[in-house]
């Protein structure tokens, strides 16, 4: 038991209410197979959880953080990408009601910004994984060492020559801190590692640490999947003092040494 920790079960969809300093939004589902099982609640929870958390934040006088995403860039024209950047997204794609759910939450983040001086946070968070991911999460790093480690078949949607940029999760909650603790940047801030792979070189990596006898199958890419990934975070640097120190090779290590426990377990 922690004294100062209380957990509180609550839909964000619903208003809340609590006496605090820090509110870190971080609600919604972030996996493809999560978020399109209920595309509308995904939407619901985006929009009405970005509402209530300003709410809160205005009635409390407490410092609120969005967690964006990387999918407000959608399947982007400009690589890497950097905030400036304003997207490529399909507002009616099988993705859009994470997508355009972020970029609405973005959106009446600046607008209790500018009209009721909230003080705001938002980080654009790029693909993070690590230990405690289900192993269901339907994210392609957790999908890939449950299979490996099964020895079934790896499942790679497309030819495998899609991008992305792979951050260890405790680089990502030291953004995170740090970006909600610094005085003067609002953002959007990414927060991403910029070291790019090809999801063929992933699937090859997690093959060879966990020495798993598991074929690759090729499947159909999905509609609206992003080809390229990466995020610029020169304003992170900047700004927060903050790049990534765990590198893939090692952060998989430990993830793969978290599954196997967890399989090993149940």
């Amino acid at each position: 038991t922690k004294p100062k920790f209380e957990l509180v079960e609550h839909d964000v969809i619903e208003p809340f209410r609590f006496e605090v300093d820090q509110i870190y939004n971080l609600a919604c589902p972030a996996s493809p197979p999560h978020y399109q099982f209920n595309p509308i609640r995904t939407i619901k929870t985006s929009i009405m959880g970005a509402m209530n958390s300003l709410g809160l934040a205005k009635k409390v006088n407490a410092r609120v953080l969005q967690a964006s995403t990387s999918e407000v860039y959608g399947d982007p024209e400009i690589h890497p990408q950097p905030e400036t950047y304003k997207g490529s997204v399909n507002p009616i794609g099988i993705r859009a009601c994470y997508d355009e759910g972020k970029r609405c939450a973005e959106t009446l983040f600046f607008d209790y910004y500018r009209e009721n001086k909230v003080d705001i946070r938002v980080a654009r968070i790029f693909n993070t994984y690590g230990p405690r991911m289900l192993p269901d999460d339907g994210r392609v790093v957790s999908n890939f060492i449950v299979q490996a480690l099964k020895e079934e078949n790896i499942t790679i949607y497309g030819n495998g020559e899609q991008t992305r940029s792979f951050c260890y999760v405790d680089d990502l909650v030291e953004g995170l801190i740090r970006l909600m603790n610094q005085a003067t940047h609002t953002g959007p801030i990414n927060i991403g590692n910029p070291g790019e792979f090809t999801i063929l070189e992933l699937a090859e990596q997690v093959l060879e640490k966990t020495q798993s006898k598991s074929k690759i199958n090729f499947h159909p890419l999905p509609g609206d999947d992003p080809l390229q990934r990466q995020p610029d975070i020169a304003l992170a640097k900047k700004a927060l003092g903050w790049e990534p120190t765990i590198a893939l090779d090692e952060g998989l290590k430990k993830t793969i040494n978290y599954f196997k426990e967890e399989l090993n377990s149940h």
